[in-house]
């Protein structure tokens, strides 16, 4: 498995604005961009740091695990996401190694990547996000 870099850090809070407003006003880094995801409930903001991002995360919906981590754990560090050359070659070898998968194939996520969990349980009790981003065009 080839890990590219730390894609982002993810930050789990329950409101967007005011989060974003730490990054932005207090320590002066632009937000790249905003996504909202009906599908899991989440609404996220997009802060480059050097080649990484930290992503903040906010529910739109009881029915989100972004809500349902809150209301366990409190706001503060979700998960950390590696960028990987090939998803599935990736989740192939870690379950072979015996790694739990919270998601065994992957799935829509940010940016149009495609993007994977491994379960806590198997990573040192830290949420692990793979990711896949697009190709950029022209680029095999």
């Amino acid at each position: 498995m080839k890990i590219k870099r730390v894609e982002h850090i993810a930050i789990a809070v329950r409101d967007l604005e005011a989060g974003n407003r730490i990054f932005r006003d207090l320590f002066g880094i632009p937000m790249e961009y905003e996504e909202e995801h009906p599908k899991y409930a989440t609404k996220l903001s997009m802060f480059p740091v050097g080649e990484t991002y930290l992503e903040l995360l906010a529910a739109i919906g009881e029915n989100s695990n972004v809500h349902k981590w809150i209301a366990e754990k409190g706001e503060g560090l979700y998960h950390i996401c590696f960028e990987v050359e090939d998803i599935e070659g990736a989740l192939a070898e870690l379950t072979a190694k015996g790694v739990p998968l919270l998601d065994e194939r992957p799935r829509p996520g940010h940016a149009n990547s495609r993007i994977a969990f491994l379960d806590p349980r198997g990573t040192g009790n830290v949420l692990i996000e793979l990711a896949e981003l697009p190709k950029a065009p022209g680029i095999v």
